[in-house]
């Protein structure tokens, strides 16, 4: 019965194709992580809870790479590595965790994957020329986004929501440097050994704000919950999705491997109606849709231009 089981489970993944499986997993369980940490920043400060959970996950990224004998970074690669802790992890990571604890799971997923319109928006000021395609893309996303936000033209009146939103749209600002940055200075050495480094800087950065605000919760007080959505999302998160994530890139074309991106919103609106009662009404799921059309869009112009870049990595 076992043999059977396995023959058929394996005949199973053959036809859909292992690849294909672990995008479907990384859509899925990347948006599982607003959730993980939409629970955890109920009883925390949310920059406290990036700190922790990128100490851990650093660490064991480094680890495992010392264990290893990997070749550490040198030189001017320290640099690199300094301000992409800054860019995405004290900033980007820091900050939409911290957002996410005055708005919705679901509508911190759908600004989050906004990021590529502000790399757009860069790459114009900086003197690039923007194609057309692109350009049809911001609209149609920006257009998405006023749908979704008619439903909360109210809750502007609440000054914790505005700062959810402050914080959420600025992390989406800090990933686009942070991108474009990876882009310019790819280091010549194991990238994924520079996310460990990248993760456990800026964790000691952010323990530092904590730490000079006074806002952070005695580590014995934390509860259990927090405790198990910290360790979800470095287990899951952090080290098990993003191997699956690199094994996805490797075998799929870049148009393929970003389509988690598109996932990720839809799982995290679900999820945050199903687990926190979070709103889901017809301009939420109608603005969502135009606005991940008009990512798309955006998306596939910035591949057919720079076909080789890492920019939909996140």
């Amino acid at each position: 019965m076992i043999q059977k089981f396995k023959t058929a489970a394996s005949t199973r993944i053959n036809a859909i194709g292992l690849p294909v499986l672990a995008l479907i997993w990384v859509g899925f369980f990347w948006g599982t992580t607003w959730i993980a940490s939409k629970e955890g920043v109920r009883y925390i400060p949310g920059i406290q809870m990036a700190a922790i959970r990128q100490f851990i996950a650093g660490l064991l990224y480094i680890i495992f790479f010392l264990f290893t004998k990997a070749a550490w970074p040198k030189g001017k690669q320290w640099n690199t590595i300094v301000i992409l802790a800054i860019l995405n992890f004290t900033l980007s990571n820091g900050l939409s965790t911290a957002g996410v604890k005055y708005i919705s799971s679901g509508l911190g997923a759908i600004i989050a994957a906004i990021f590529p319109i502000w790399i757009v928006i860069i790459s114009f000021f900086r003197g690039e020329r923007i194609a057309q395609l692109a350009v049809i893309g911001v609209f149609v996303s920006f257009g998405g986004v006023c749908v979704i936000f008619y439903e909360y033209l109210s809750d502007f009146l609440v000054p914790d929501f505005r700062l959810g939103i402050f914080l959420s749209v600025l992390a989406t600002i800090t990933w686009a440097f942070g991108t474009l940055y990876t882009k310019k200075k790819a280091a010549s050495y194991n990238p994924y050994y520079s996310l460990g480094f990248q993760m456990f800087i800026s964790s000691i950065l952010l323990f530092a704000y904590n730490g000079a605000t006074g806002i952070s919760v005695s580590l014995s007080e934390i509860p259990l919950n927090t405790w198990l959505a910290i360790a979800y999302l470095v287990v899951v998160g952090s080290l098990i999705t993003f191997t699956i994530f690199i094994y996805s890139l490797q075998h799929l074309p870049p148009e393929v491997s970003s389509i988690y991106a598109y996932m990720n919103p839809v799982v995290a609106v679900l999820l945050g109606s199903i687990i926190f009662g979070e709103a889901l009404s017809i301009s939420i799921a109608i603005g969502g849709i135009v606005t991940l059309f008009g990512l798309y869009l955006v998306n596939r112009s910035l591949r057919q231009s720079r076909k080789k870049t890492n920019i939909l990595i996140k």
